[in-house]
């Protein structure tokens, strides 16, 4: 008979997540996750396989649980203008609550291993497509109802937001003061003028 866990996967799928994004992939050792886990090794290893399989793990939660934020946020207005304008405060009210200035697990799993982990890679590029998508309807739509002009290249612009949301993530690592942020949202919506 197989012995019943006596621990929350996702709880500690958690703290793996917090871990890896805090310190990234290359500076977390097994004794930092059976550490920081709060599980045996054996555990860890029989749960969730190697420390590439937990990255991985970890990477794939994070992305789904960024994903339905933000559809959720998108979804709840009929607005474009106001639809953007909300991404974009979720944006930067996530990264300037982060007092440990991590950035985003993605951005960060993608600038530091991407290039040699194809599986990392394919995992930031799907999510940064389905970021770039969700611009894109909300553009499109916003287009059609003729809240936005149609002079401008529907998908030029959800590839420039989605552009503006990454260099924000990367710049709320050396970055604390919300007067930059929202001059870089002022200055990106001007674009839908």
């Amino acid at each position: 008979m197989a012995r019943s866990k006596d621990f929350d996967e996702q709880e500690v799928l958690n703290k793996a997540i917090d871990l890896f994004w805090l310190k990234g992939y290359n500076a977390t050792s097994m004794q930092d996750l059976v550490d920081a886990l709060g599980i045996s090794r054996s555990s860890l290893y029989d749960t969730f396989g190697d420390k590439h399989s937990l990255f991985l793990k970890a990477l794939e939660s994070y992305k789904t649980s960024a994903g339905e934020k933000i559809s959720t946020i998108a979804g709840s207005t009929p607005s474009a203008k106001e639809a953007i304008r909300r991404l974009f405060d979720f944006t930067i009210n996530e990264l300037l609550s982060d007092t440990r200035q991590k950035g985003c697990f993605l951005v960060n799993a993608g600038v530091e291993v991407a290039s040699v982990d194809p599986t990392v890679n394919e995992m930031v590029c799907d999510n940064d497509q389905q970021l770039e998508k969700l611009f894109f309807t909300i553009i499109k739509n916003g287009q059609e109802t003729g809240e936005l002009s149609k002079d401008k290249d529907a998908h030029a612009i959800a590839r420039f937001m989605l552009n503006t949301v990454k260099g924000m993530r990367v710049t709320a690592k050396t970055a604390t003061d919300k007067s930059v942020f929202n001059d870089i949202v002022a200055m990106t919506l001007n674009v839908l003028n």
